[in-house]
Formats: structure tokens, C-alpha cells, sequence
């Protein structure tokens, strides 16, 4: 394994803070299974049973959510250095909840469950990091719960693609049927045709046929926190 792999490794949510004798060590009572997928490659599937740690250590991929009622597609730009869907390995369903599909050629390293209870578990930097990880996504989902919908249809519709949104940076795409989103936010298909017209006009979003496209998030988050800021001076006032 060379030094680059090494330093890779070291960038992972879970090992942040070990030293390189500590992955070294690790490597040695850990049995790792490296891979490589070509673009395009579905790598994990919406239902399949989670039994590993997965790190992407190198590449791009999308991740493919679909709602339970099938109307609508969400999908997501992951970059490497990045451990996917860690908290799928426990709970009442370990399942994970998307597709993964590769955009470019990528590595991975997957550890099986085991060797994260009876090796990994011995760090406390790793048991940390871990708890990190999954206390953020639980106050992520908590927060989002007692987001306020309200507002006007672009508000609404900006609202709708943060709340599906969990990685914090890259491209999002929707695909999504005209009259299903207008169901969604309780408006209407002529109102929400005129505010992804005049979202694009402003560059936060581009559109293409049966699928809205965020090409930058932290672009489109920036202008949603300017307007809730808006908003709360407009009723203090």
C-alpha cells in the first residue's frame, strides 16, 4: 500500500485522528476488500442488506432515492474521500436506502461488520468519529422535521430539494412529473412552471425535460438562508 493510500485512508470520517502507525496496525487484523468499478457501474442497490463499511477512496458517483410512493427520483453528487450510508449497518432495517451509481472509475474498500465490532470498536478516536457521524445525520433529520414549508412557491420549491439533500455540497437532480411536484407543495402546475422558469433565469437551477438540475447547492442554500433572514427582519419589523 503506498503513503497515498495511506493519507486517503486517513481523510475517511472514521479514521480522522489516527495516526499512520494506528492504520497500519489496523491493516494488519483487518481484513479489507479493496475493488475498483468502471463508470456506470451500479455498486449498491436500494434494498440490499448492509453488511459493510463502504468507502469511496476514489472517484465520483450519484446516489439514487426514490420516495416510497415512486413519484419522484432524487439524486445526489458524492466525491471521494467518503463512507456511504453508515448508518444502515444497524437498526431494524439494515437496508440501504439508494442506489449508488458510479459517474466516473472508482475505488473502494469495504470492512465487514465484524471486524468494526470486534477490531475497530477498540479505538476510541474510531468509536467517536462514529458516533459523530450518526448523532450529525439524526440532528440533520431532526431539524428538518420542524422546517417550515410556508412561503411562496419558490421558497417551497428551493425547501423541497434541501430537505431531500443530504450531502451538503454538488449537483442534486429531480426528476419529477410537473403535476406531481405542484401536488406536493399544494399549488398549482402554472405556478410552479413559472417559479422553476424564474429560479433558472437566476442561475440556481437548470431545466431539462421531466428533471430540475442544481448544478451548485451551497449556491442555492446561500440564497434560501439570505431570504429566511429577509423574512425575519420583514416580521420583527
Amino acid at each position: 500500500m503506498t503513503i497515498t493510500m495511506y493519507d486517503t485512508l486517513l481523510q475517511l470520517p472514521l479514521f480522522q485522528g489516527l495516526g499512520k502507525n494506528d492504520i497500519t496496525s489496523i491493516l494488519d487484523k483487518v481484513k479489507i476488500h479493496f475493488s475498483r468499478r468502471k463508470a456506470g457501474d451500479i455498486v449498491l442497490r436500494k434494498g440490499q442488506a448492509c453488511r459493510d463499511l463502504v468507502f469511496l477512496l476514489n472517484g465520483s458517483l450519484m446516489s439514487e432515492t426514490s420516495d416510497k410512493d415512486n413519484m419522484y427520483l432524487f439524486y445526489e453528487e458524492i466525491d471521494a474521500p467518503s463512507l456511504l450510508e453508515p448508518y444502515s449497518l444497524f437498526g431494524w432495517r439494515t437496508e440501504y436506502a439508494s442506489n449508488y451509481i458510479t459517474s466516473t472509475v472508482c475505488d473502494f474498500v469495504s470492512i465487514e461488520k465484524f471486524y468494526l465490532l470486534s477490531e475497530l470498536s477498540n479505538y476510541e478516536i474510531i468509536r467517536l468519529n462514529y458516533l459523530n457521524i450518526l448523532s450529525n445525520r439524526i440532528q440533520n433529520l431532526s431539524d428538518r422535521l420542524w422546517t417550515n414549508m410556508a412561503g411562496s412557491v419558490e421558497d417551497r420549491i428551493v425547501d423541497f430539494i434541501l430537505l431531500h439533500s443530504i450531502i451538503p455540497t454538488g449537483e442534486k437532480r429531480l426528476k419529477i412529473k410537473m403535476d406531481d411536484l405542484a401536488k406536493l407543495l399544494s399549488s398549482t402546475r402554472i405556478r410552479i412552471s413559472r417559479a422553476l422558469n424564474e429560479m433558472q433565469d437566476k442561475h440556481w437551477i437548470t431545466l431539462h425535460r421531466g428533471e430540475i438540475r442544481v448544478p451548485d447547492f451551497v449556491h442555492l442554500k446561500e440564497h434560501r438562508e439570505a431570504r429566511r433572514l429577509e423574512q425575519s427582519i420583514k416580521s420583527e419589523t
